[in-house]
């Protein structure tokens, strides 16, 4: 049953008890007491959302908008995801239901570990603790008064986008996991689908032994290749190596035993049941477009149909390609693409982007278009020998308002803020698609939460200038995702070899997030000598960009498994290489902006574009020229080392860390 069925048979009675007048009073005397209107006001509005994802509860207190400090039935939202969430089974005529009332005792309830074992209590102690670590944070599109076609549209959008999470769970090899959780366990189920998977993520209890939505704790094995040569550390190495090795490394299949050695399995041989049931969707999808202003992308639902049936991606991706600002209000990716979260980073994780375009994008694009050659030509340069500049032919990105990420593009804390895509491909050669989305992290709690986790480590002064508006943000993403496309990317070759054959999947992928980010912080101030950008709005961004950087810096440098966090690295070796030359400055007896915390963090603006530009050189040359020592050196020297910068990532991660990260969901009001 999707997110927008109709619960059959949840009507409920409403009764009423009779009043009996007194017979010796006229009837018009005879006072009936008004009925008394269930309050819930005993959970915050903070602590209802957190019990609900402890309880595994598809429920969210969206605002209090009438400040009143009581849960009113419109301001109850109810969320997208696998527990099938039907607003009337809660809310019904305006008014909460029984269930609600026996949901909400329920939540005020304490959790009780009275019975348990030792080390079964400890162990779900540890998953609250890891619940605890992330803050729920709505995301609520409102079609109430969408046509129908938008609506259905919608709803089979959301249907694929349940049956690409079973895809993506079996690429995460955690499909048969679920079932092992005891029913009465709501808390390990919310972990579990949270993290898709029950494996612990958080930076508190990511690498704590007891942290597990099972009991028995199970290693990650990835679904994409055979378990038993998962044990060796090297495996990747060793199927690279096979004679077949180039087809083994295909983005778009699995890898199994084949009798002699390994063989490719297409994804949609692999995922034929699900490939064949999102199709449908999709297709039925396109049918309901009647509209003449959705005819592209008619045609790319169309498109990638026939793509989930034939695993060729091309046909998919040209269509997308081809949507934009002028011709849809729809923007959709569901696709297999990025390959951060397996261990080889070889093959495409399925996920779904499904959003609204935001119209604003179109100032970004009028700004860039007519000097993005020279940005290529400026990298080119910074690269040197033997890369060169090419004729760059990317769109430049569009704004999207998210409604549903699901599949690798739904994440246990945070969410991607920018993307280019496709990776690999004809129409990646020819610049695919940038989008930048822009409704995340706007929400009241989100800027509350940001404000108060850089006021614990920026200086006063340095904080002065600091700004919780979006757009400094969504203008370091217009550049990150616009240098994806600029300068020696994934399908550069040297030597005839891509990236990912010269680093190792892993390094790679670390290396082209540094290129973008670093060439972003370039870029910042390269418009300002352009008379693009105003100094002051770089300087607001470059702030932004610390903040980011911080984030990723407090949940670590590697997984659990050891497996490189690219962002993490990426950000440590930027704000390094700016704390290494004297642009960031620890004040150690100085207070922080929130007049608390002693010892801050201070921006040197004079210092900060000489050292991006010299970073933005060295990042670009090692990527340029394939050197693997070269980027090796900087994880040696910014991420793995011991130093005064190592002690410093400590403290900064302590106060970022504070605040509970951001763990989206999403609702659609009908």
């Amino acid at each position: 049953m999707s997110r927008f069925s109709r619960a059959a048979g949840l009507g409920f009675a409403l009764f009423t008890s009779a009043v009996h007048a007194d017979i010796a009073k006229p009837k018009s005397d005879v006072k009936e007491a008004p009925a008394k209107k269930p309050q819930f006001d005993a959970l915050s509005r903070t602590d209802f959302n957190r019990r609900a994802q402890e309880l595994f509860l598809p429920l969210f207190w969206s605002a209090d908008k009438n400040n009143n400090k009581n849960l009113d039935p419109e301001e109850l939202a109810v969320l997208w995801g696998p527990q099938n969430g039907v607003r009337e089974l809660y809310v019904a005529k305006g008014a909460f239901t029984p269930k609600f009332g026996d949901v909400y005792s329920q939540m005020k309830k304490a959790d009780s570990f009275t019975g348990l074992a030792p080390e079964e209590k400890a162990r779900r102690e540890t998953v609250l603790l890891e619940l605890s670590q992330g803050r729920p944070t709505l995301i609520e599109t409102d079609l109430s008064g969408a046509p129908a076609e938008d609506k259905a549209i919608a709803e089979h959008v959301f249907n694929a986008a349940v049956i690409l999470e079973r895809i993506y769970a079996k690429q995460m090899g955690t499909f048969e996991l679920l079932a092992k959780i005891p029913a009465d366990d709501v808390a390990s189920q919310s972990l579990f689908h949270r993290n898709q998977g029950p494996w612990c993520a958080a930076p508190k209890t990511e690498k704590d032994p007891n942290c597990s939505a099972l009991g028995e704790k199970p290693k990650h094995i990835s679904g994409l290749y055979p378990a038993d040569i998962q044990a060796d550390p090297k495996f990747c190495a060793m199927l690279e190596k096979q004679k077949n090795g180039k087809a083994l490394m295909d983005h778009f299949s699995t890898v199994e035993h084949d009798g002699k050695g390994f063989k490719a399995v297409p994804y949609n041989v692999a995922y034929a049941a699900e490939s064949e049931a999102i199709a449908k969707e999709l297709d039925a999808a396109a049918a309901a477009i009647t509209s003449p202003d959705e005819a592209m992308f008619k045609a790319y639902l169309t498109a990638t149909a026939g793509s989930f049936r034939t695993n060729n991606w091309e046909p998919s991706n040209e269509t997308w390609a081809a949507l934009g600002v002028n011709n849809s209000k729809w923007y959709l990716r569901i696709a297999p693409d990025e390959v951060y979260y397996e261990p080889c980073a070889w093959k495409a994780g399925y996920a779904v982007n499904f959003s609204h375009i935001n119209k604003d994008s179109i100032t970004w694009q009028k700004k860039l278009e007519p000097v993005k050659n020279e940005m290529e030509n400026a990298l080119a340069t910074l690269a040197g020998a033997p890369y060169k500049a090419r004729d760059v032919k990317f769109k430049l990105p569009d704004f999207i308002d998210v409604i549903l990420n699901a599949g690798d593009q739904r994440n246990p804390h945070g969410a991607t803020i920018g993307q280019s895509l496709p990776n690999w491909g004809a129409v990646a050669a020819k610049g695919g698609r940038t989008v930048a989305m822009t409704n995340l992290y706007t929400d009241s709690d989100s800027q509350e939460a940001l404000k108060s986790q850089m006021s614990s480590i920026f200086c006063g002064d340095t904080m002065k200038r600091a700004t919780t508006d979006a757009k400094a943000s969504v203008m370091s993403t217009v550049l990150h995702e616009a240098a994806h496309n600029l300068g020696p990317s994934h399908e550069y070759k040297v030597k005839g070899k891509e990236d990912d054959e010269i680093f190792g999947g892993p390094l790679a992928a670390t290396m082209e997030e540094l290129k973008a980010q670093t060439a972003a912080l370039y870029f910042s101030e390269w418009l300002v000598t352009k008379n693009l950008l105003t100094k002051d709005e770089a300087e607001q961004a470059h702030l932004r960009d610390v903040a980011w950087g911080i984030g990723h810096i407090s949940r670590g440098m590697y997984d659990a498994a050891g497996k490189p966090k690219n962002y993490s690295q990426l950000a440590s070796i930027q704000l390094g290489s700016l704390y290494k030359a004297g642009a960031l400055t620890w004040k150690k007896d100085e207070k922080a902006a929130n007049g608390s915390d002693v010892g801050c963090l201070e921006i040197d603006y004079a210092k900060w574009t000489p050292t991006i530009n010299a970073l933005a050189g060295r990042v670009l040359k090692v990527k340029g020229s394939g050197d693997v020592k070269g980027a090796k050196a900087m994880i040696a020297e910014f991420v793995d080392g011991k130093d005064d910068w190592a002690t410093m990532k400590a403290q900064i991660s302590e106060r970022w860390l504070r605040a509970p990260k951001a763990t989206f969901v999403y609702a659609i009001k009908k």
